[in-house]
C-alpha cells in the first residue's frame, strides 16, 4: 500500500468515525428528549391523582429544597404565626375570578417559613383580633409555586406566589410553593373568611409533552441526515 493509499483510508475512516460520532450524539440527545417527554408525563399523572387524606407539612417536603413532584396538589396540616403580610395582585381562582389576594408569611418552628394565602386581600381586616404572636393552625393545599408574574414587586406586593420573590425579605429557610388555605383556627375557633378555590386538576397532556416528542423526532432525523449524507456525496461524485 502506497503512503497516498494509506493517508486515503485514514482519512475516510476518520471520516466515517466523525459521522458515526456526530450521528450518535444526536441518536443519545434524542433519547434524552424522549425520557423527559416520559418523566413529565409521568409526574403529571403524579399530580393529578392526588390523594385526599391531610398530612404534616413536613412529611412530604423539606425547607430551601424543591417540591417533589409527589407533594404538589397535596392536603397538608401545619401550625405557625404570620411574621408578614403581602398583597397579590390579579390572580386568577378556580372558578376564573380575578382578584387580589392576601398572603401571610407563616413562620413554622424557629427558622422556616412558607406562603399562606389567606383570603381575598379586600377581606384582610376582617380578623383584627388575630395578632403575630399567636399560633394559628392551617389546612389546606399545596401548589407548585408559579413562574409568571401577575404584577410587580413592591409596596407591599408580591409578583407571583414564589417564595424565591421574598428571599431578601427574610432570614426564614423557605418551602418551595405555597399554601391555598382551606381553613384557618386559633385555639379550635376557626377565622370566617372567603377563601379562593384551587385550579381543577386536569388531565390532559399539556403542550410541553408533545414538543419534546418533537424534539425528539428532529434529533433522530438530523442523525438519520448525517448517516445519510456520506452516501449521497458518492453519489454525485459518480
Amino acid at each position: 500500500m502506497t503512503a497516498q493509499s494509506s493517508n486515503s483510508f485514514a482519512s475516510k475512516t476518520a471520516q466515517g468515525l466523525a459521522v458515526l460520532l456526530i450521528a450518535a450524539i444526536f441518536f443519545s440527545l434524542g433519547i434524552w428528549q424522549l425520557n423527559r417527554a416520559a418523566a413529565l408525563k409521568k409526574s403529571l399523572v403524579t399530580a393529578t391523582n392526588v390523594s385526599e387524606a391531610i398530612v404534616p407539612l413536613e412529611s412530604i417536603a423539606k425547607s430551601r429544597e424543591t417540591l417533589p413532584a409527589q407533594a404538589i396538589n397535596r392536603w397538608v396540616k401545619f401550625s405557625g404565626h404570620y411574621v408578614s403580610d403581602f398583597k397579590a395582585p390579579n390572580q386568577v381562582d378556580g372558578a376564573g375570578k380575578l382578584n387580589d389576594w392576601e398572603v401571610g408569611l407563616l413562620q413554622i418552628g424557629t427558622n422556616e417559613g412558607i406562603l399562606v394565602v389567606r383570603g381575598l386581600w379586600s377581606e384582610r381586616l376582617l380578623n383584627p383580633d388575630i395578632s403575630q404572636a399567636m399560633i394559628i393552625d392551617i389546612q389546606g393545599q399545596l401548589l407548585a409555586h408559579q413562574f409568571d408574574d401577575h404584577s410587580i414587586n413592591g409596596d407591599g406586593s408580591i409578583s407571583r406566589l414564589d417564595s424565591s420573590v421574598i428571599v431578601g425579605l427574610t432570614g426564614l429557610d423557605l418551602f418551595d410553593g405555597y399554601v391555598l388555605a382551606s381553613a384557618e383556627s386559633h385555639r379550635g375557633e376557626k377565622l370566617i373568611r372567603q377563601r379562593p378555590t384551587p385550579e381543577k386538576l386536569s388531565s390532559r397532556i399539556p403542550g410541553f409533552y408533545w414538543q419534546h416528542l418533537s424534539y425528539v423526532v428532529i434529533w433522530w432525523l438530523m442523525a438519520g441526515v448525517v448517516l445519510y449524507l456520506p452516501f449521497y456525496r458518492r453519489r454525485v461524485a459518480s
